[in-house]
């Protein structure tokens, strides 16, 4: 043989690792164990290993806790808010035009074509919403 160089290549057999099998669910109680047994085994000088080990693994386990997957036909507490918030200020916007002030009684042309208007943005925003969340 001789030395390596760039244009000399050793190919190598590459044996594929066999798949994880998996144990199902670990609580974090038994995370938790686990750690103090590793630091125990490890020694003192791994105190920040160990720790941050087990910090990533209570952080993803939080994580997937608080995730939670929408149930389909029923509506979110965003997209009720949105809804109930949207409306109100549509409402709000509809007196303001009718009322401005002046004598109240009949609607202007304008003032009807500025309340479609605004119940038409309202009704576009909620159906963008609606469908961002689909």
């Amino acid at each position: 043989m001789g030395p390596a160089r760039p244009g000399n290549r050793v190919l190598a057999p590459v044996i594929p690792a066999r798949p994880a099998v998996s144990v199902g669910p670990v609580s974090i109680s038994d995370e938790v164990r686990a750690s103090a047994a590793a630091h125990r085994d490890l020694g003192p000088g791994y105190d920040v290993a160990v720790a941050e080990g087990l910090v990533e693994r209570i952080g993803e386990e939080i994580d997937k806790r608080l995730r939670r997957e929408p149930v389909p036909g029923r509506m979110g507490f965003g997209a009720v808010v949105l809804a109930l918030g949207s409306m109100g200020m549509a409402i709000g916007a509809t007196a303001a035009v009718l009322h401005p002030g002046s004598a109240p009684g009949q609607v202007s042309g304008g003032a009807a074509v500025l309340i479609a208007l605004i119940w038409i943005v309202i009704g576009v925003v909620n159906v963008a919403y609606a469908r961002y969340r689909q």
